[in-house]
């Protein structure tokens, strides 16, 4: 059973059709990359997974339910974590006390009882010599990497990456593949939008490409980066 379906689902904003009858599904523990042009949709499809949009038509199952209209909240305590393109943190407060704060909003558990497993994904996520900085004084790098830890500390079972890589310099983007990749070794399913192609076949076993808010084409990377109506949509060459 897929751990996300998307049947049909339709977005638009008044006449412009953002989502135009999308379908898919993603396989528990799978790592699906998700690419196309800038405006072809790609967070508005974050949006409608996560709740913070709802859908026009059409219908969202995660984990075997219908959560088409669950509110976010809900659908983050079900097990969607996500990060967002422009990371924003609680800046007054520290590194360690934003994933406290997100451990405690998204598991409705106690502070008390999630101190341990923040304090675990500040070493997965790279962060532990950074646990008491005010989030506010952290570069780039370290801005995507606690909104990644954000994410995490939400126990998801789903991960959605939006453009994560984007930004980083070759050595930095290397770090940060090296971390998604531990994480969906540990059993974590991962959607990822991603305009850094090489991050993002380094970690995904499927490629799915928007254009206009429709599905044009789904499989492996290699396949999908070698068809010609992505390498003229996508890539801009003319075949």
């Amino acid at each position: 059973m897929p751990i996300l379906e998307l049947d049909h689902v339709a977005k638009r904003f008044g006449a412009l059709k953002v989502t135009d009858d999308v379908t898919f599904d993603v396989a528990p523990g799978e790592a699906l990359g998700i690419i196309g042009p800038n405006g072809a949709g790609k967070s508005t499809l974050f949006n409608l997974i996560t709740g913070n949009l709802r859908v026009d038509a059409g219908r969202v199952s995660f984990d075997g339910v219908d959560v088409t209209r669950m509110p976010p909240m809900a659908r983050c305590h079900a097990g969607v974590g996500r990060t967002f393109q422009i990371p924003q943190p609680f800046e007054k407060l520290t590194v360690f006390e934003n994933l406290v704060v997100a451990a405690s909003m998204g598991s409705r558990k106690a502070e008390s009882e999630v101190t341990d497993r923040c304090a675990e994904i500040l070493v997965q996520t790279g962060l532990i010599d950074r646990a008491n900085t005010l989030a506010g004084g952290l570069g780039l790098l370290q801005r995507k990497r606690l909104e990644l830890a954000r994410a995490l500390a939400t126990d998801p079972k789903l991960l959605l990456l939006d453009e994560i890589a984007g930004g980083l310099t070759e050595a930095e983007c290397r770090t940060l593949v090296e971390t998604i990749s531990g994480i969906h070794a540990s059993g974590v399913t991962i959607v990822w939008i991603e305009h850094v192609l090489h991050a993002l076949n380094a970690v995904v076993q499927r490629l799915l490409v928007l254009n206009f808010g429709r599905v044009i084409g789904i499989g492996k990377p290699e396949e999908i980066m070698a068809s010609s109506a992505v390498r003229e949509i996508y890539l801009g060459i003319e075949v």
